[in-house]
């Protein structure tokens, strides 16, 4: 490890159902008024496919924070507990990206990677933010075509036309204020932050210490910057701009700006000799593999090819998406090179992946958008969105105009509650970001931004490597220990620093 100076988205609830869990709610309500204390936690077993000793509870929570006596929703909550009760430190709390990502299932698929990185120095806790999981949920009323994963991500058409997505965003948003009410509305970062404040208050701590990963980077930094008494070791994995004019208006930009760092490594691994023994291999150089998928695509776009679900084909557009969530980790590699043969052969059917075999369930496609709604207002001109998916696809094809494109924000009937945090270096001099130099979703230069709004109060560890959500998954043995150390002996380094291995 080298130094180098500084620089950096169950079933819809109904208004029946809302209103009889939030009358079943009230008095833990009124528990929690201001200055009261916020009612203990009561553990219990989790339901499979909970590990052994991993433990759940329910956290109330109340709807708008602007009226802690009024109605509540609960919040899923889980932990393990340290093993080695004498070298226990703390509780080490497992912020989920997302927006949509649930904690307490990654909670048990990561618990023995944890386990062996911490040495019993914390009690692991996690939560399922409010929408997702196990959590209160509520939805839109949507039909099935507009939940299905490439209608909520506006790709546009074939030619690049976006009237279709401009008719899909207003019937979208016009679904959400007709059935969202109150509980829709408080699905937002800042409330995401102080959700986080009242399970540490229920935990009885006075300082968490947290592991935060992408859109839940960026919920850390919202929590550090609004509760920096309360915040012990501080990481932020695979951070985004912070910007508060923009914040996930900037995200959705920066998205063909990650698409173009990462996927020469994808380009790379599909060229590879190594693949032609797997079957794999999908061109000799890895310059060909870019225009080999562009080709692909348009092909696709042209003639959709039938796949294996049944009323489900294969779109230019689903390859796009599909080629997104590759991005993410190495390992994904491998079912998008079959996807890529299995479109190409024409005596094949393509099998799609599961993420695009069907549509979400209309709470994770609420969870999906909202946070992204309710934090910032989004521009609402059609020709602007017109004009700048143009000049998008032609700047960066593989993701054809997708990070320029309208959303279902920009018709929002609600305008934020609030001004999103503007992060700053005022606070403690105690959080370690973590980001690889190719993330497809947060790429460098966003962090580059979160770094610098911070200043002094934290430190980058780069690695060179491509993913996102890099500690014990997507990054390099070098930043897992740099984590590692930080998160058990408070060491964090002295500058910013670039890991070689």
């Amino acid at each position: 490890m080298t130094t180098y100076p500084h620089r950096a988205l169950a079933l819809t609830l109904s208004a029946a159902a809302v209103a009889a869990t939030l009358a079943a709610l009230a008095p833990a309500a009124r528990a929690q008024a201001p200055g009261a204390a916020v009612p203990a936690l009561t553990w219990g077993p989790c339901a499979p496919p909970a590990l052994p000793g991993q433990e759940c509870a329910k956290l109330p929570v109340p709807v708008d924070y602007r009226d802690p006596e009024g109605a509540q929703l609960t919040l899923a909550v889980s932990r393990v507990r340290s093993d080695r009760p004498a070298a226990r430190r703390g509780t080490l709390l497992m912020i989920p990206g997302g927006p949509g990502g649930a904690g307490v299932p990654r909670l048990t698929a990561k618990r023995a990677a944890l386990g062996k990185a911490l040495a019993g120095a914390y009690d692991v806790v996690t939560f399922d933010p409010r929408g997702t999981g196990g959590s209160s949920a509520a939805g839109c009323g949507l039909d099935a075509a507009d939940r299905h994963l490439v209608a909520l991500r506006s790709w546009p058409a074939p030619d690049g036309g976006i009237t279709d997505n401009a008719a899909r965003a207003r019937r979208i948003a016009d679904a959400c204020a007709r059935h969202g009410g109150a509980v829709l509305r408080g699905m937002s970062s800042a409330n995401e932050a102080r959700d986080i404040d009242r399970l540490r208050r229920a935990l009885g701590e006075e300082k968490l210490s947290a592991w935060a990963t992408s859109y839940g980077a960026y919920v850390g930094a919202v929590y550090a910057q609004k509760f920096p008494r309360h915040t012990d070791r501080w990481v932020l994995d695979s951070s985004g701009d912070p910007d508060p004019s923009r914040v996930e208006r900037g995200w959705l930009a920066n998205l063909a700006v990650g698409t173009d760092d990462r996927f020469p490594d994808f380009a790379a691994w599909a060229a590879d000799p190594a693949r032609k023994d797997e079957g794999l291999r999908l061109a000799e150089r890895p310059e060909d593999i870019r225009p080999l998928v562009l080709a692909l695509a348009a092909e696709l776009d042209r003639t959709p090819k039938e796949s294996t679900t049944e009323g489900v084909p294969l779109t230019g557009n689903l390859l796009r998406q599909a080629l997104q969530d590759t991005l993410q980790s190495d390992a994904a590699f491998p079912g998008f090179a079959r996807l890529v043969r299995q479109a190409r052969d024409p005596h094949a059917t393509p099998v799609l992946p599961a993420a695009l075999a069907g549509p979400l369930p209309d709470e994770s496609a609420a969870a999906v958008l909202l946070p992204l709604c309710n934090d910032v207002r989004w521009p609402a001109s059609v020709p602007a969105h017109r004009r700048a998916v143009a000049a998008d696809r032609v700047r960066h094809p593989l993701t054809a105009g997708l990070p320029a494109n309208i959303t279902p924000c920009s018709f929002w009937k609600e305008a934020p509650a609030e001004r999103p945090t503007r992060i700053t270096d005022r606070g403690p001099a105690n959080i370690l970001m973590l980001q690889n130099l190719r993330d497809p979703y947060t790429p460098y230069a966003g962090a580059l931004k979160m770094r610098r709004a911070l200043g002094d109060r934290a430190r980058l560890v780069t690695l060179d490597h491509g993913g996102h959500g890099a500690y014990l998954a997507n990054g390099t043995a070098c930043g897992d220990r740099a984590v590692t150390a930080f998160l058990t002996t408070g060491h964090r380094p002295g500058r910013d620093v670039r890991c070689t291995d």
